[in-house]
């Protein structure tokens, strides 16, 4: 994936119906250009599908959680996550905790739900949620 793949891929989350041509602008390439990455994109599983995401509010609940787990590598725990449809990022990384998990659900109840179930996978020895209060865009 180069920088086109990965600004088409901020394009198409933060709006999925985003058209193409519209895409293309964006990113300074052809509409043909776009819609072959995007084609690819799909076709290597890096675009699993779209998905219209509804809400009370129509505002997700975003939090963060760390998770902390014995035995196993970050890849078992990661294709656990995929499970959950409200989980858009994991990360392993440095230091004492071993993935950090960002998750947008609809409501606290959901986000409570997924926290209970992650906290049951084998070996996980402790989850600390922090949520996000604010967003800046960058």
């Amino acid at each position: 994936m180069d920088k086109f793949d990965q600004q088409i891929l901020a394009l198409l989350r933060s709006d999925a119906r985003t058209p193409v041509s519209q895409i293309a602008r964006e990113v300074n390439l052809s509409r043909s250009a776009v819609g072959e990455r995007i084609r690819q994109l799909e076709q290597a599983g890096i675009i699993k599908g779209y998905h219209a995401l509804v809400g009370d509010s129509g505002t997700a609940i975003k939090a963060y959680l760390e998770l902390f787990y014995q035995g196993g590598r970050c890849e078992n725990y990661v294709e656990r996550m995929r499970s959950f449809s409200e989980v858009r990022r994991c990360s392993g990384i440095s230091g004492e905790t071993d993935m950090l998990v960002y998750i947008e659900a609809p409501s606290m109840e959901r986000l409570a739900e997924i926290r209970g179930q992650i906290e049951n996978f084998p070996g996980m020895q402790k989850v600390k949620t922090h949520m996000v209060v604010k967003d800046w865009a960058m």
